[in-house]
């Protein structure tokens, strides 16, 4: 992943804030959207498009684009830092590859202290019957 690529790529595009505001939020486009194509980045190997479009694949829509909106601060220059900042995230956490778990078994002595505690419980268990007078 070649990161000054990527920026290079994103497209971005100001929009005005939605919500309660007064005059100011009626004149300025704070609100920021970022637009990212997965499949014609030249900052992405094909294994990382293809890791992307399939971790990803609620979030993009049928051109194969990330969408990002940003409305968080009242300056455009600010909320473009935080959605690319946003942006970086999202794809560190789809390329992400977790280890894969190697099964191991229980200890000698675990298996023991299980079974002796078992046996405990029961003795326990067993005197709050009734006696048996036979």
């Amino acid at each position: 992943m070649d990161k000054e690529t990527i920026i290079k790529e994103l497209k971005f595009k100001a929009i005005r804030s939605s919500g309660a505001g007064g005059q100011h939020v009626n004149k300025v486009s704070s609100k920021v959207e970022l637009s990212f194509d997965v499949k014609s980045s030249l900052g992405l190997s094909s294994r990382e498009k293809e890791r992307l479009i399939l971790k990803l694949s609620n979030r993009l829509n049928k051109q194969q684009l990330l969408l990002l909106q940003c409305d968080e601060a009242r300056s455009q220059h600010k909320n473009r830092q935080l959605v690319i900042h946003r942006f970086f995230d999202v794809l560190k956490k789809a390329l992400h590859v977790p280890k894969k778990r190697k099964p191991t078994k229980p200890s000698k002595s675990s298996i023991e202290k299980r079974l002796t505690s078992k046996k405990r419980a029961a003795t326990i268990k067993s005197f709050r019957k009734k006696p048996n007078l036979d």
